[in-house]
């Protein structure tokens, strides 16, 4: 069995515009040194899945800097690799508006030349709203196995990231499987959240896509699956392992907070044959002076502590001054904190300047926020 991947790097930009307005959701700094789309694109490549569609939408620029041409994922290939897809757009189209698409279906529908060109046998699709280090070749097996035509990647009772507000894809099914009903609500019991992963067959997609633009179909969960629940065959996959949703700038809060927990990093990062692979920046090792103190934290290579850290993400470059505190906050890439500055429950993004004696506050439901290259 073979297959191609087709990942979604802008659907849910909207979810994070704080961090989402000078890039897309795709390339959100995650961990330390990684970004939300290596999840996706090794979960793929650790299966052996190495022709993937990038479909972009807009504000791509620091997605493709992080990419580069692949080959931190071993995707630099003459054949297949990573490949582009940015929105499809003819020139009448365009005239005046600068249209491009709005929702999952009319992306689906700039992808069908590429689906074309492919001579794999299953497609898999996966969004970069989801962390997770999950085993694909499984799942493309039990969807081969069991006759479906499209299964759903689900996951039960875990609400890390999802904020209470927040309305979601839930899937319902019975003990064989069975997806009997598919609808956005609030997450309850007796119910699985749908992951944003599934997998079909190539040819059925291109057939679904085929059929929605003659009817002139654009939404893919409305006008199609649940249209379709009882007429066609559709399953669940029941993900176990961890998993964690991002929704909302406190839901990244919530995330990243919970790579603190050893636990937590054994479960996404310490599964056997299944690394975690991101772009490789070849930096000195961090260097903690005389006084530095780090307690409980992530941080990453090439970084100076001088001051306090505690409770923290420390991304690549970081500096924290003689006396500065920090706590319970996440630094972005080259982000500087001069002397005697105090953080608790800040995110400041990339080459962030926090001055010296600042005291910046929030809180983990409502984070401290501090945009791209913003001097405090």
């Amino acid at each position: 069995m073979t297959a191609v991947g087709l990942i979604f790097s802008n659907i849910h930009d909207n979810s994070i515009p704080e961090l989402t307005r000078m890039r897309t959701i795709g390339s959100v700094p995650f961990g330390g040194r990684y970004r939300l789309i290596d999840f996706a694109l090794s979960s793929m490549v650790n299966s052996g899945i190495s022709k993937i569609g990038l479909v972009t939408h807009n504000n791509y620029q620091s997605l493709l800097d992080h990419l580069g041409n692949g080959k931190d994922w071993d995707l630099a290939r003459r054949s297949g690799g990573i490949k582009l897809l940015p929105p499809f757009v003819t020139a009448f189209d365009n005239a005046g508006a600068n249209k491009f698409y709005t929702s999952r279906l009319e992306a689906l529908m700039g992808t069908v030349n590429f689906l074309n060109r492919c001579n794999e046998d299953y497609i898999v699709m996966s969004d970069c709203d989801v962390i997770c280090n999950i085993d694909l070749n499984d799942v493309i097996e039990r969807h081969a196995t069991s006759g479906a035509d499209i299964t759903f990647v689900t996951k039960s009772t875990d609400l890390t990231g999802v904020s209470e507000n927040e309305i979601l894809t839930l899937i319902k099914s019975d003990e064989n499987d069975n997806v009997t009903d598919v609808f956005e609500d609030h997450v309850s019991e007796d119910t699985q959240m749908y992951i944003n992963i599934m997998v079909m067959k190539r040819q059925y997609l291109l057939n679904v896509v085929e059929t929605a633009i003659s009817r002139g179909h654009n939404s893919f969960l409305r006008d199609i699956i649940m249209k379709n629940i009882g007429k066609a065959a559709y399953k669940v996959y029941k993900y176990d392992g961890w998993y964690a949703h991002i929704g909302s700038l406190e839901g990244y809060f919530e995330c990243s907070m919970k790579l603190l927990e050893a636990d937590a990093r054994e479960r996404l990062f310490g599964v056997k044959n299944r690394p975690v692979l991101t772009k490789v920046r070849n930096s000195a090792p961090t260097r903690y002076c005389d006084g530095a103190k780090v307690t409980n934290s992530v941080v990453a290579e090439g970084c100076v502590i001088e001051g306090t850290v505690e409770n923290s993400i420390i991304f690549r470059g970081v500096h924290v001054g003689k006396g500065a505190v920090v706590k319970n906050s996440i630094l972005f890439q080259d982000s500087y904190v001069c002397s005697g500055a105090e953080l608790n429950c800040v995110i400041a993004d990339k080459n962030v300047m926090i001055k010296d004696g600042r005291v910046l506050s929030g809180h983990k439901t409502m984070p401290f926020y501090i945009g791209k290259n913003m001097s405090v």
